[in-house]
């Protein structure tokens, strides 16, 4: 085996620390948004935290159904890049409304 290959099993670890670290910071950066509009009560926050949280949302959803409810890979990523642009909508009409 080339010290150069990288086996099936060290990947799918890899992708599962990041895919958990985009969950942490997501969910952190929400919950400071979400926190944001609850102080201030301006509607752009509150788009602003639940554009951000479609957002991780979608980006740990693909790999979940995969592994968790065995739902097809292609339809998986299919979910998770449509949560993912319905998040950005949300974040760039929260930054447009402001």
């Amino acid at each position: 085996m080339s010290p150069h290959h990288t086996g099936a099993t060290e990947i799918a670890l890899a992708l599962a620390v990041v895919k958990t670290l985009v969950l942490v910071v997501g969910s952190v950066i929400t919950y400071f948004a979400f926190k944001a509009y609850r102080r201030t009560r301006q509607r752009a926050l509150g788009m602003l935290a639940l554009g951000f949280g479609l957002v991780t949302l979608g980006l740990v959803l693909a790999g979940m159904l995969y592994e968790l409810l065995n739902v097809q890979l292609a339809l998986g990523i299919l979910l998770e890049s449509l949560l993912v642009l319905a998040g950005f909508l949300v974040i760039a009409y929260s930054l447009y409304v402001q």
